[in-house]
Parts: C-alpha cells; structure tokens; sequence
C-alpha cells in the first residue's frame, strides 16, 4: 500500500483496468433507463486545450455519474473533420488535407485517452471518413427527394486575383486574407437547404424544451426572427411593375416619402433614369465589392444615391423618389423598403443627409391639441406607439388598432396583403472547395439536376488534386473525377463540384453515434430511437444559434422522412463558459493589437515593448495569440488527472467562465493528498468491520452519521439539480473534514463515512477513487457501486445546542432535546443551572424564545 499519493503509478492502472473490464462500453440489451451524454465533437486541430478538458470533464462526471445510477450510458467521441483550415493546412505543409487530418486525430484521440475519461470508443466516428460522408450524402439525396433542397444564384464573396469564393471571415476591411485584392460580390448557382420550410416549426418548439438555457432559446428565436406585418406594393411610375416591401409598421404607410431598392435589385436598372444611369451604375460597383456585414454594419453610415425614378403611394396617391442604398440586401424580405423619416431611426438620419421629405403620421396619446411637428421641425423620429395623423381615414386611431385596419383595407384595395415573415433565409450549403462531402448530384443536359444512386454512395474525394487555394473548386479541374453519364439517361454529364457546408456533418453526428459501425444503414431505427434524444448536451455557447439550430433542423425533417420518432435532438443543454487565463492588454489598442504575452512583459514594471505604454494583467479567454494557454499535459504531469479534473469542476459553476489559478489547482491536490491519506491511515489502524447499529450510537456517531448522509442528499442534489460542481465538492470537503475531526475513528459509522466518501468522489476523481476502493478490499470496481442515496433517519436531530441569553448577551449553552416546543424549550432554559445562576433575584419582565436556537430572558 502506498503511504504517499503519487498520480502518476494509479492512472496508467486504473485505465487500462476499465478498458479490460469494458466499464465505458454502451450497453443495448437491458431493462435499464438509458442516458446519453454528449460534448460537441472538436476539430482535430492538432492538441487539446483547456477549453476542450473543461467540457469533456462535465460530460464524463455526468456519464460516471449516471452508470452509478443504474443507467445504460452512451457516452461517444468523434471529430468534425472537413473544413478550411485542413485544406489550407495542406496548402501551406504541402501534405494531402486526409493525412494532416488523420495525423491529428491519432494524436488528440491519445490525449483524451490519457486523460482517462469513460468515453465508449467503439462508436468512434470523423466526417471526413467515406463511411461517415456516405450517409451525408445519403441525407441530402433524402432533402432533395423531399423537395427541401434546391439550387440558385446567390451572391458570394470573390477574390478576383485568387478566382475563389472566400467566406465572409476572410473578408477583412475589403480584402481577401490571402491575395490582398479587394474583394468583389458576384453571383454563381449555389445549393441550399429550405429550412425557411420549418422556421414556425423551428420556433414553437422551443417551448419543448424546458431543460436549455432561456438564453440559447432567446438567440435562436432572435434569429429565426417572427415578425407579423403586412406586404404593400408601390406601383413604379410610367410602368406595370411595382415595387414589393415588407413592413412590420404599415400604421405609418401614409408617413412614406421615399422607397428604396437593394443596388442589386432586379428593378435597379428598370426605374433608373437616363440622367441617372452612370451614377447609379458607379454605386452598384462600389457596393459590389463590400460584404454583407460591412454594408448592414450600424456604426457605419448610410449611403445611397437616387435612381431619379418615382414610384407612387397607393395610400396617399403621391409620387415618391426611389432610391438605391447600400443597408437594403436583395437576400433579405423582398430587397426593398420603404421609407418612413418620421417614425425610424434609420430612415429619419438618411432622410436627412439626403434631404428627402419628412412626414410626422403618429403622434404620442398625450399630445392633446399640440399642433403636429411639421417637416424641418422634428429633431428625431418618434418610433413609440401613439395616435394617427394625417392619415385620412384613420386619423384618431390608436396606431395599434391601425395596423390591423389599414392592412384590411389594403387587402380590399389590392394594395397589398398581410402576411408572417421571417428574419431566418435558406441555408447556403455550397463550398467551392475541395475538404468537404461532395455533393451527390450529377448534371445532365436532358434531366437536369440528378441524385446520385444510393448504391453508388459514396461519392468519394479524389486523391489526384492539387490544391492550391487559388481558382475554382479544385474537383472542377478534374475532368476524369467530373465526366460521368446521367445515371437516368446515360446521357454524358458533369459530378457537381461543390462540396458541403461542414455544418451539414454535424448536423446529425449524434444520430450516427447511436449506431456507428453499421454498414447497411445511416442506423437502426430501434438503436435511434431507443438512445436518442440526448439527455445532456455540453459545449460552447458559440455554437448557440448556428449548430443547434441547424441539428433541430435536421432531426425534423428526417423525423417526416419517416426515419425518427422524436421532435427534438437534445433534452438538456449546458453551455460552459470560457477557460481564462492571465496576460497583459494594452487599453489603447484596438481588441485585435491590445493583448501582450507575459513572456514579452517585465512583471516588476508592465509595459508595451513597442510603445512603452503600461500594461494592465487581466484575466482572458486562454488562446495562443494572447500567450496564456496552460497545457493540460503540463498540468497533468506536475498534479495527475485527477486533480486536474477538481479543479475544473471546483473553480466556477459549469456555465460560467474558469479564471485559471494555480494556488487553486495546489488546494485541490492538497485535498486529495487528505484523502488519501485519512483512507491509508484507517487502513493502517485495522479497518473496521462491524455493521452500523443504529438503535445503540452514542452522539459523536450520530453526528458523525449525520454529516454523512448531508453528503449524499446535497451532493446528489447539487448535480442532479443543475451539475452544481462546485458545490457538490464543498459538500465532499465537509464531509472529510467530519471524518478527519471525528473521535469515533473505531466506529463502524466512520468506517461508513470512509466508504460513502470514496463513493461520492468517483465521479469527480475516477483514478484516486478506484484506487482507495481497491486498497479497502474491495474487489470490482468503484464506478460499478450503485450511487448511494440517504437516510432520513440519519439527518434527524435528537439534541439542540440551546443558547440562554441574558439581555442579549450569551450566558451560556446547553443540549436540549430536539422535541420541545417554544414553551418546553422556555421552561428547559429556566430549569438550567446557567438561567437560575444569573436570573437569582432579578424579575423577569418577557422572555424571546427562537425555537431550535435560544432563549433570550429580558431582566429588570
């Protein structure tokens, strides 16, 4: 028996002893209930940070938890393999994306193995795996059946020097990230996905899920964005067309002045005039060339420049000016506004600049007879509800009330029309590039856009690429790979070249997860739908809208497909905050320059060793740019797993950010070396073996006993209440400190305490725990002991510590039976030796009893 706790000779053990006793393996024929616990799968960039350890460690303190609690855990791994940075990766190494990738994997998937955690690695899976990418394609082929997938233009970001489609991240301040060219708009044929099919869907059901946090239900309502308003056509002067708009205030419409089109509207070139014609086309260029996020950012100003077309209101009977702006996209509503200065922030400023016209139509309830701001009057616009004016027929109505009547009435004059719209658009799935699943369509001259068979799944990368980051798709150039016949017709086609999202991948992993190795099938609808869905899912709140959304998304439409019988792919979300770590920040930088490594800073006296200015040290979010990441290997080797692991789950609650502290990591490694050392010494003195009897404990046994089954309500309460990590550790503390001062230490209650606390502590700290289970005897292991659940008995109190006061001051304390009531506990205390001492000739004028506590004697 080792008389010291040394990590670094048990963990090695412990593991290979659960991988021969196949404790993480998923168990599938059992009346047990199941429970599916799940991290976001990472990249494989290469190596764990603490980011990755703080999830993956919630996750499996939950999975260990719950085997404990007579579960049937499936708790796998995988890796979101495809995406840019491996294919520029293998630019830059110049090594095939699949090896770099490959190579990544083997060493992350070692690391996450030494770290011990009860992940069923038979359920393994990495999207960029042919056996993976099979059933992607064979999901898009189900969207595309379904009429949910679907191809047209759409504009995208292109680098003319490069000739590529670049992301909108690679955009930085107009250029592209790797020629420098300033970077155009242009459009091309791209795929897409129609979950606008399953926005209402996609929204209500959020009421389903009771166990995410209403911040993550929050965002994705916000950007699924259910507005109920009105769609009004403005006829175009001098022609048949007219003018689309969606509006969420039609109470304002008589308010219109102007409208506005996107430059790349279709009625751009139409309403423009022949003296506006070279103006107009110059800014439809300049706007060409901006991103969507520079030309709809809010802190940068509004421009635009008439078309010197006029359009009319169908209200008011007037002739407005429409212009062309660079904030109005075509992708969005119907890529046109209308303009309301008087009543919108937005239009009120553009109006302004551009000296257009401003009509007030809505003035506040308690306006009275105040005369109506006239144009050149208003100071700002007026966006509250309120009264209508200048609005003929309606004027007086409550602007609520309205909106509802001049809709109505729109409708009878064929106007327009009410109508739901929503902020959500179609999900672009097109990559021009080559890391990606390709998609399984073949184009052919006579039948057009075709599925490729299932039997002919997958549609596999080619080897014989050169990637160099520049031109076109890469499977483009490859005419052997592209060439096929129609599989309808045999007619001579073309593969499609463009590869999908990465957000395809994993917007269904988890399904896969359920039945990884099959061959025949995406998976077994009994094996789906028995583990599915997953009881808890950790990760980043980064991923809040995109990949959550998308995953919902997925798992309703297959669920039509006849493939699933639930709604929702995930019951329960934690979302983890930050790992933070000190470094030093310049506050006169922007976000981008400010952050200095401590390696580069003299501690004694912080400065910026380019300027000179002081530095302040502030905790951030580890990442290598900023120079304080700590390596979980180095923690590891210095503290072990195990304490790695307490600190993780110590330091903050789950969902909030972990300030990293070393001193903290020493006190969690201090407190197992306590542990450890209070089971050894138990053991030395000669290990009790009597049973509990509970009708013959003296007190200390009861107190004792006490504070053992506190442990295991609070604990099991702090996790199964809201993983409250932190807490449930305190509670183990307590308890050994409870075991540590008890003077019953030849007691079977503390041979109890001794076994409850190695129990308790399994899930946090797997290694140490086992360890200690196996040096009291114990044969199998401690991760198969059933979790323990408390005695009710165990937490009554026979005896109170009665505190007697004299005028308020403490006299004295005596043990009181439990049982009294306020008048028992009154004539307790006046019986006492210590009351009758300090009451003797005094007269007793009232008396403060505070059950369970005190009696307070009031003296003249």
């Amino acid at each position: 028996m080792e008389s010291r706790y040394n990590p670094a000779d048990i963990e090695e053990k412990w593991q290979n002893t659960w991988t021969e006793l196949g404790l993480d393996k998923t168990v599938t024929d059992s009346d047990k209930p199941k429970f599916y616990a799940l991290s976001m799968f990472p990249y494989p960039s290469g190596s764990l940070h603490m980011g990755h350890v703080r999830n993956y460690t919630i996750t499996d303190a939950i999975a260990r938890l719950k085997r404990m609690q007579g579960y049937r855990v499936l708790h796998p791994m995988g890796w979101d393999a495809f995406g840019l940075p491996a294919e520029n990766a293998a630019i830059d190494r110049g090594v095939p994306p699949a090896k770099w990738t490959y190579q990544n994997i083997e060493q992350m998937r070692q690391q996450l193995k030494r770290l011990g955690y009860s992940i069923d690695w038979d359920c393994e899976v990495a999207t960029c795996s042919p056996d993976y990418y099979r059933w992607t394609q064979w999901i898009f082929l189900q969207f595309f059946e379904a009429g949910l997938a679907y191809q047209r233009e759409a504009a995208v970001n292109w680098d003319p020097v490069d000739q590529t489609v670049i992301a909108n991240e690679q955009v930085i301040d107009g250029r592209s990230w790797r020629s420098g060219a300033i970077v155009e708009r242009k459009l091309l044929r791209q795929w897409f996905l129609k979950i606008t099919d399953y926005a209402e869907q996609l929204l209500n059901d959020l009421d389903k899920l009771p166990g995410w946090p209403e911040r993550v239900k929050l965002m994705q309502a916000n950007w699924i964005g259910k507005s109920t308003g009105a769609y009004l056509e403005f006829p175009i002067v001098g022609s048949d067309e007219k003018i689309a708009v969606y509006t969420t205030r039609p109470d304002t419409v008589y308010g219109v002045s102007y409208v506005v089109l996107a430059p790349e509207h279709p009625l751009t070139e139409k309403v423009t005039t022949l003296e506006q014609k070279s103006a107009v086309e110059a800014f439809v260029q300049e706007v060409s060339n901006q991103s969507e996020m520079e030309r709809t950012a809010e802190d940068k100003p509004k421009r635009g420049i008439s078309t010197g077309g006029k359009a009319i209101n169908p209200f008011t009977g007037e002739e407005i000016p429409i212009w062309i702006a660079d904030y109005v996209l075509y992708e969005y509503g119907t890529g046109a506004v209308m303009g309301v200065p008087a009543h919108d922030v937005r239009d009120f400023k553009f109006a302004k600049d551009q000296n257009l016209g401003i009509k007030v139509v809505i003035v506040a309830e308690n306006t009275g007879r105040m005369p109506v701001p006239q144009e050149g009057e208003l100071k700002a616009a007026y966006t509250e509800a309120g009264v209508l004016v200048n609005s003929q027929q309606f004027d007086g109505m409550a602007s609520g009330d309205a909106k509802k009547a001049i809709v109505e009435y729109a409708e009878k004059q064929g106007y327009g029309k009410a109508r739901i719209q929503y902020r959500l658009r179609d999900w672009l799935i097109s990559r021009q590039r080559y890391w990606g699943a390709p998609i399984p369509i073949i184009h052919c001259p006579n039948c057009g856009a075709v599925g490729v068979p299932e039997e002919d799944l997958p549609v596999q990368l080619p080897d014989n690429v050169e990637l160099t980051g520049r031109g076109g798709s890469p499977l483009a150039s490859l005419e052997s790979w592209k060439n096929v016949p129609c599989p309808s017709c045999g007619t001579p086609a073309q593969r499609e070249t463009d590869t999908m999202d990465t957000f395809i991948d994993s917007s269904w992993y988890f399904l896969r997860f359920t039945d990884a190795k099959n061959e025949n099938k995406i998976f077994e609808a009994s094996r789906v739908n028995d583990f599915m869905p997953v009881d808890q899912y950790v990760g980043g709140i980064e991923h809040a809208i995109l990949h959550l959304l998308y995953s919902r998304f997925f798992t309703k439409v297959l669920r039509d497909r006849g493939l699933l019988n639930f709604d929702e792919p995930f019951q329960r979300l934690l979302t983890q905050g930050m790992v933070q770590g000190l470094t030093y920040m310049n506050p006169n930088k922007s976000d981008k320059d400010k952050w200095v490594p401590t390696s580069l800073v003299n501690a004694e006296d912080p400065r910026d060793p380019k300027t000179g200015e002081p530095l302040q040290l502030v905790y951030a979010t580890m990442s290598k740019s900023k120079g304080n990441g700590v390596a979980p290997e180095d923690v590891i080797a210095k503290y072990g797993i195990d304490t790695a692991r307490m600190f993780i789950l110590f330091k903050a609650p789950p969902e909030k950010d972990l300030e990293w502290d070393e001193a903290d990591v020493e006190g969690q490694f201090r407190f197992l070396n306590r542990v450890w050392r209070l089971v050894t010494e138990y053991i030395a003195a000669g290990k009790v073996k009597k049973q509990v009897n509970k009708n013959e404990l003296t007190k200390s046994e009861k107190d004792l006993r006490r504070a053992i089954h506190i442990a295991i309500k609070e604990i099991t309460e702090d996790i199964e209440g809201g993983y409250q990590f932190n807490t449930a550790i305190s509670e183990l503390m307590k308890l050994s400190n409870a075991l540590a001062d008890s003077d019953c230490k030849n007691s079977p209650v503390f041979a109890e305490g001794i076994n409850t606390l190695i129990v308790l502590l399994a899930p946090f700290a797997p290694h140490i725990a086992d360890e200690l289970w196996h040096q009291l005897g114990n044969k199998e292991s401690v991760h198969t002991h059933a979790w323990l659940k408390f005695e009710l008995d165990a937490l009554t109190v026979d005896e109170i510590t009665l505190v007697i006061q004299i005028n308020g001051k403490k006299r004295g304390d005596l043990q009181a039976p439990a049982t009294l009531d306020k008048a028992g506990l009154e004539q307790f205390a006046r019986d006492s030796e210590v009351a009758q001492r300090h009451l003797e000739g005094k007269e007793i004028k009232k008396v403060i009893v505070v059950p369970g506590k005190l009696v307070n004697f009031v003296v003249g």
